[in-house]
């Protein structure tokens, strides 16, 4: 793996930003911390130092010399020296510290060195000028404060440099990962480029990439559907355009050698016409088809009830259901009518399509079952038959072009009805649903709900 590669990848780059911005924020918080606490032990010297030096200062001359001579016996304190000055700077009692040159009426604490015969530097003092000339140093040594910084400040620099450590090992390996992920992406993007539609790309996790991955996968397994689609029209036109053509042409060749009068010729002229409109009406179909699935019908949505149009399909087929001996039924339930949008004109034809071809497959005798229901912008419409259903092995091929299931192959028609309904249903958002046997129950829903399915179903 290149170098070059891992610093242009976008996990590897927001690593590294992250990084930065924890090191910026910690270095914000360390210099508060150490500020605030500094702050707080300055406080706290100040505080004693003046306490310390005004108790002092109220002492007579030789009480005060005697104090601190006492004091001064006492190692501990050198931490804290009291010192007491004549006028001109020269040590009377306490700890030898020299005399802090310009700080002889000091009124605020000050910091200050001290000669190398004391253990301990720098300090942080005050004075006071006595009545009697002399001048009260009161002090106490802030080493252990500057020791306090300098061990904050070796920790801060172990922490950054342990932390910016793991945080450029991390973004080595997220940035690693998310190129090698890249990599399978391109190989399997390569692959499918050459043709090998099957191929998808690989799926890691369900972050940004996860997400567009997936979208991509859905994407070439719809364009796998149509491909394959597109080919199998294009073998099944082949298939089911040669017999008429093949009779069409054998009726025509019949015509000429046998005909011998005009009533044959024009009989074989009829025939030859409706061979031919069966051949356009089936071109027909494909083309209707392929412009429902191109989406293009959407612009001209109109607001629409459903309910009514059902009800047109259900009475559109009385006549036919009768002279067929078949009881067809509607049942209506739900909510009431609400507008919804669609083509009036293609879901007329789909409810008509579902309702034909369950009179059709129905035998004499039987009965065919329409039901309606609404439940919000939840709709479903079933169309339900006593025939002889549809296995569940046909219930996906058989919304393909042109395929017709066994029970069908010797009824009229082009295996194309069930192929527009499904495009119908695509255009309008709403899913088709194949039931049986026994019977058949096909359903077009859109926002299916649990009500609406308990509605239908019973």
């Amino acid at each position: 793996m290149r170098l070059v590669e891992l610093s242009r990848t976008t996990s590897f780059r927001l690593a590294i930003a992250f990084l930065a911005l924890f090191g910026l924020a910690s270095l914000t918080l360390f210099a508060f911390i150490s500020w605030e606490v500094k702050g707080f032990l300055s406080n706290r010297v100040d505080e004693w130092v003046q306490r310390e030096g005004k108790v002092l200062s109220r002492l007579d001359a030789t009480a005060l010399a005697q104090r601190l001579d006492n004091r001064q016996r006492d190692d501990a304190t050198t931490e804290r020296p009291i010192t007491l000055y004549d006028a001109t700077g020269k040590v009377l009692a306490g700890n030898p510290l020299p005399f802090p040159a310009g700080h002889d009426n000091a009124t605020a604490p000050f910091e200050f060195g001290h000669g190398s015969h004391l253990p301990m530097a720098p300090f942080r003092g005050l004075t006071w000028r006595l009545p009697t000339g002399q001048t009260l140093l009161v002090a106490q040594s802030v080493d252990e404060l500057n020791e306090f910084g300098d061990v904050l400040l070796g920790a801060m620099l172990l922490a950054g440099g342990v932390t910016t450590v793991l945080g450029l090992v991390g973004a080595i390996l997220i940035g690693a990962g998310a190129v090698r992920q890249l990599d399978d992406i391109t190989k399997a993007t390569r692959s499918i480029v050459k043709g090998d539609l099957s191929g998808r790309l690989p799926t890691r996790g369900s972050g940004d990439v996860g997400r567009l991955v997936a979208v991509v996968n859905e994407m070439l397994d719809e364009l796998q559907r149509l491909m394959n689609e597109v080919k199998g029209v294009c073998d099944n036109i082949a298939h089911e355009m040669r017999t008429p053509l093949t009779r069409l042409l054998a009726g025509l060749d019949r015509s000429r050698r046998r005909s011998s009068s005009t009533a044959d010729y024009a009989e074989s002229v009829d025939e030859a016409i409706a061979e031919t409109q069966g051949i356009l009406k089936t071109f027909g179909a494909l083309l209707r088809i392929s412009e429902i699935e191109d989406g293009a019908r959407r612009a001209g949505f109109i607001d629409v009830d459903l309910g009514a149009i059902v009800t047109d399909a259900v009475e559109f087929y009385e006549p036919l259901a009768e002279d067929k001996n078949i009881t067809l039924r509607s049942y209506f339930e739900g909510e009431p009518a609400r507008p919804s949008r669609g083509d009036p004109s293609l879901l007329f034809e789909a409810f008509a399509n579902l309702i034909d071809n369950a009179i059709k497959f129905t035998p004499a005798g039987g009965s065919v079952e329409v039901r309606f229901a609404r439940s919000g912008a939840a709709v479903i419409v079933s169309v339900s038959d006593t025939g002889p259903g549809i296995s569940e092995a046909d219930r996906t091929i058989v919304l393909k072009r042109f395929y017709r299931a066994e029970p069908s192959r010797h009824e009229p028609g082009n295996g194309l009805g069930l192929s527009l309904v499904a495009a119908i249903a695509r255009l309008h958002d709403m899913d088709m649903v194949i039931e049986g046997p026994p019977g058949c129950r096909i359903a077009l829903t859109r926002n299916r709900s649990e009500t609406l399915s308990h509605i239908v179903e019973n």
